[in-house]
């Protein structure tokens, strides 16, 4: 039996676009009965390094984290720039953005990805590791997010 190509078949995480991530931590805490979470504000994009449709951007986003056993809910809300997220605001309202797997090999993985026509849409850095966005939304009806910690 081969490895999958991607190398995991293990989601990480599920995340969600949100237009106030107080107000939906606090009704996600509420329901899921668990504490609310700290929200987080991304690196400045000069830290990042954030690039989105293949130039930089000063893309910025609150994220409040939900550990749910292997996987993670992710609200995160666009607060700057051009971006994956505010696309996806502006352009479906609140919603699913992404599934997220862990992997190793970032460049190999989003090459793999292109080759399948899965574009990267967007990329970063954040402390431990890197993320890229890959749309998947043609082929798959999803965005695919690849995450390698170091």
């Amino acid at each position: 039996m081969t490895e999958p190509s991607l190398g995991t078949t293990t989601v990480t995480q599920v995340g969600i676009i949100v237009r106030d991530i107080e107000a939906k931590a606090r009704a996600w805490s509420e329901i899921l009965g668990l504490p609310m979470p700290q929200i987080i504000i991304t690196d400045a994009a000069e830290v990042a390094k954030t690039e989105y449709q293949g130039g930089p951007t000063p893309a910025r986003a609150k994220l409040a984290f939900f550990h749910m056993g292997q996987v993670d809910i992710e609200l995160i809300e666009p607060i700057d720039g051009p971006s994956t997220w505010r696309e996806q605001l502006d352009q479906h309202g609140e919603s699913l953005h992404h599934i997220a797997f862990k992997i190793q090999g970032m460049a190999e993985k989003v090459a793999y990805l292109a080759d399948k026509g899965l574009p990267l849409a967007q990329r970063g850095e954040y402390t431990g590791g890197r993320y890229a966005y890959v749309d998947g939304s043609r082929q798959l009806g999803a965005i695919l997010e690849l995450l390698e910690n170091d």
